[in-house]
């Protein structure tokens, strides 16, 4: 039997000359929530991004197995 989670992040576009400035305010927090869920031995399962308006919403997958 699996377990499943969903950890949503939202990252809102700035007026900046930085074109790459939500990839690399993202990767920090990425990472943090992809060490947090491996340390409870979840594994990233998927992973899902959705544009709306001025916002990115990261939406990331786990699972691990459970008895």
């Amino acid at each position: 039997m699996k377990r499943y989670k969903v950890e949503g992040l939202i990252y809102y576009s700035k007026l900046t000359l930085d074109s790459k400035h939500i990839l690399t305010d993202s990767q920090v927090d990425v990472q943090a929530k992809l060490d947090e869920y491996a340390q409870q031995g979840y594994q990233l399962a998927s992973t899902n991004t959705v544009s709306f308006g001025s916002a990115i919403y990261i939406y990331l997958y786990f699972e691990k197995d459970v008895d």
